[in-house]
């Protein structure tokens, strides 16, 4: 079935060249002031993102955001143009140059816009138009501003509101004692702060990210410190590696045999996420939507389903990540168990369909990523 549609869908693109490639910066922001993680200072109210518009000689559009820089992707617009799609990309497995990696999201956009399906359709035409979330907001915002910081309760209000606005899975970042704190006072309020919000919010979900900001020790002593407290991840406990995520799958399996390891988003390196993972040292595949790279991501779903492992795609940093990541949900629903949301707008683009409820998002019945962009400033090579 699937290989028949991929025939005839690549029949379709063929007989559509691109014929403009225009570049934008959009302005995203997000709803509140996101502080500190363990390795890194505060991440603000948003920033920029850098997209591509591809219109076709029918006048046919689509767009994402670049996987690569702009300067990268300016030198390799000439590849996209006055050729038939299909010498560019393929619907059964995405872009069919690395030179194009850069232009990964807006020609999938572009396919599934003349296809007239959602990207998720086109990677598995049986897909449910939706994907289980986590809350990805959950900062270091006791320890902002630091001539008078808002405290533990300032971290407790945000969870709160965030459940309130449909979340069941929150991911909390701790490490404080890396850089912001004395070690063990650091690790007093990690700890503190993962309980209060389980005495909270019962029946929510945990999950903590210390993006590497833990050693092996400040793991299992956070671990044991929590008690009772359920966590469905471990994110980033330290950089990976073998011996050491040994040690910690061997605490986990007799301490806390519900907790996985998720890792693989910062360095990624796939030989040793794939050594980690076949030693089942590691549980979830974490590499970055855009950073890694879609079709990159759609052969590595493959891998991962055919193993039996999990996924979750990075998707930090803008609400159009998030939605990238939850067509790859929607198309692997067995084995990406939630991505990241990142609640906030794009200034100039309209995603309305996208509706976050009960820990699910849902995804709109719209060809491509189902997304639009109304305004931007475009950037021109003057």
């Amino acid at each position: 079935m699937k290989q028949s549609c991929c025939e005839l869908w690549n029949q379709e693109l063929k007989g559509h060249q691109i014929e403009r490639v225009q570049f934008y910066r959009c302005r995203a922001r997000y709803p509140r002031l996101h502080g500190k993680n363990a390795i890194r200072g505060y991440h603000g109210f948003g920033g920029e993102i850098e997209v591509a518009k591809l219109t076709t000689k029918d006048g046919i559009t689509g767009w994402g955001q670049l996987s690569r820089g702009m300067d990268e992707a300016k030198r390799n617009k000439e590849l996209l143009l006055k050729r038939p799609l299909t010498e560019l990309f393929d619907s059964g497995t995405g872009i069919l140059d690395e030179k194009l990696l850069a232009f990964d999201i807006p020609l999938h956009d572009l396919a599934g816009k003349i296809l007239g399906i959602p990207v998720c359709r086109m990677i598995n035409p049986d897909s449910v138009l939706r994907a289980p979330v986590y809350d990805g907001a959950i900062y270091m915002n006791d320890i902002i501003p630091e001539d008078a910081p808002f405290g533990v309760d300032r971290v407790i209000q945000e969870s709160v509101a965030d459940v309130r606005l449909g979340h069941t899975i929150l991911k909390v970042k701790i490490g404080r004692g890396h850089r912001w704190m004395e070690h063990g006072e650091g690790m007093a309020r990690d700890i503190e702060i993962v309980r209060r919000i389980h005495e909270t919010l019962p029946g929510i979900a945990i999950m903590v990210d210390a993006n590497d900001g833990y050693t092996l020790e400040d793991a299992i002593a956070f671990l044991e410190g929590i008690g009772d407290t359920e966590i469905f991840w471990f994110e980033e406990p330290f950089r990976e590696e073998e011996g050491k995520n040994r040690l910690l799958k061997d605490y986990l399996l007799k301490e806390r045999p519900g907790t996985l390891i998720a890792d693989g988003e910062s360095d990624t390196d796939i030989p040793l996420l794939r050594g980690l993972a076949e030693k089942k040292l590691l549980d979830v595949w974490q590499p970055d939507v855009c950073g890694y790279g879609f079709t990159k991501w759609r052969t590595l779903m493959k891998e991962i389903s055919q193993n039996g492992w999990l996924a979750s795609p990075h998707a930090w940093g803008n609400v159009t990540k998030t939605h990238y990541c939850a067509h790859l949900a929607a198309a692997y629903p067995h084995h990406i168990p939630c991505v990241e949301a990142v609640l906030g707008s794009i200034e100039g683009v309209d995603f309305d369909g996208y509706c976050l409820e009960r820990g699910t998002m849902k995804i709109p019945d719209k060809p491509g990523f189902g997304m639009d962009l109304i305004w931007a400033g475009e950037i021109t090579d003057s």
